[in-house]
């Protein structure tokens, strides 16, 4: 425009600008309303929905009073144009900020509802948070009027000189990736490796795995490294799972009572102590004739890893007051020193065989 800045033109650019402000303010107050009873639900998304508007709504609404004052200003047209393409960019960049927020929180609410007892799988979340961050980048660029061929074209060239001074952190990427999809392991999960390092998987990222250890101590271990161990996963495909204990008695015991009496304790454990599996079978499984026992397994059920030290620790108090109840020996290992032509022979037996001619000694 050519005409002159009058009083009335500020006014209503006050005005504009006012209703911008005002509105942003009704708007929050109404989101931080509706965040209270958004708390209230199971679903954790309508939290991250509602949290991320009351980002970009307000600011919205300013940008759009700013927008008005500005159209009721006699501005010229290049500046009408440079103000327009500020304003675009600053709602783009808002925009671009709480979908990258709404998405990475959507992911991370359904990766946790998946993952069990403690999932929270960074890398994922990271991702999308990138990729969104990177498409809100390039509107801004196209909407300064900046062609993005040649960007697009140096990027795919530097990317692979990039790739080949990152293949360790690309290997680790990849392997983090194919590990949640493969879904051998999640968070959550109790894992043991080969190299020994054991426990809950707490967050799998873009490159390393994090496990907390039953003394909580945490373990880092790059993804890479976890893809070619050789693992055992406690929690799947079952969480629940079976604990053998080593048990012998005497020789001279009754196994048939024995047996019974040790399926009493199984299904009194499994009935009362916590983590148990209450309609656990009990089972248990004569296998050795030992040089002073009969050895046997009692097999437990537990409903989770950590769960068994418990259990087994009820169970053989519980287990070893019985026997004494029932008359039923557990016998300790004796060894008998036979004295034979001078020299001292060591001899582990189980009952009270003599060599003849000997003198025993315990």
């Amino acid at each position: 425009m050519n005409r002159a800045l009058t009083l009335d033109d500020l006014v209503l650019a006050g005005i504009a600008l006012g209703a911008g402000l005002l509105l942003a303010f009704m708007s929050r107050t109404l989101l931080r309303w509706l965040a209270k009873h958004a708390k209230r639900t199971r679903w954790s998304g309508d939290d991250v929905i509602v949290d991320a508007l009351r980002s970009v709504v307000p600011w919205a609404a300013i940008a759009g009073g700013a927008a008005a004052a500005a159209a009721v200003l006699p501005l010229t047209r290049a500046v009408q144009h440079r103000t327009d393409q500020l304003l675009e960019v600053w709602l783009i960049f808002v925009v671009t900020l709480s979908a990258a927020r709404v998405v990475a929180g959507l992911v991370r609410s359904v990766t946790q509802s998946r993952s069990g007892v403690a999932g929270s799988a960074t890398i994922f979340v990271n991702i999308t948070r990138v990729l969104v961050l990177a498409i809100g980048f390039l509107i801004v660029l196209q909407t300064l009027g900046i062609s993005i061929a040649p960007l697009l074209t140096a990027l795919g060239v530097g990317g692979l000189a990039v790739a080949l001074a990152l293949q360790d952190t690309l290997a680790n990427l990849f392997a983090g990736i194919h590990i949640l999809a493969s879904k051998t392991v999640q968070p959550g999960d109790y894992i043991r490796l080969s190299s020994g390092e054991d426990g809950y998987v707490v967050d799998i990222n873009w490159r390393q795995t994090t496990v907390r250890q039953l003394s909580n101590n945490l373990v880092v271990i790059p993804n890479g490294q976890l893809a070619k161990a050789n693992m055992t996963n406690y929690t799947r495909p079952e969480q629940q799972l079976t604990v053998p204990v080593q048990v012998g008695v005497g020789y001279d015991s009754d196994l048939e009572h024995v047996e019974r009496v040790t399926a009493e304790v199984v299904t009194e454990v499994m009935r009362d102590v916590a983590g148990a599996v209450p309609d656990h079978e009990a089972a248990v499984r004569f296998h050795t004739f030992g040089d002073s026992r009969i050895g046997f397994t009692v097999i437990l059920g537990v409903g989770e890893f950590s769960d068994q030290y418990r259990i087994k620790h009820e169970f053989i108090k519980r287990l070893h007051r019985r026997y004494r109840e029932e008359g039923i020996r557990i016998p300790a290992p004796t060894r008998t020193v036979a004295l034979q032509q001078g020299a001292v022979i060591p001899q582990q037996r189980g009952g009270e065989d003599r060599v003849p001619g000997s003198v025993r000694a315990e």
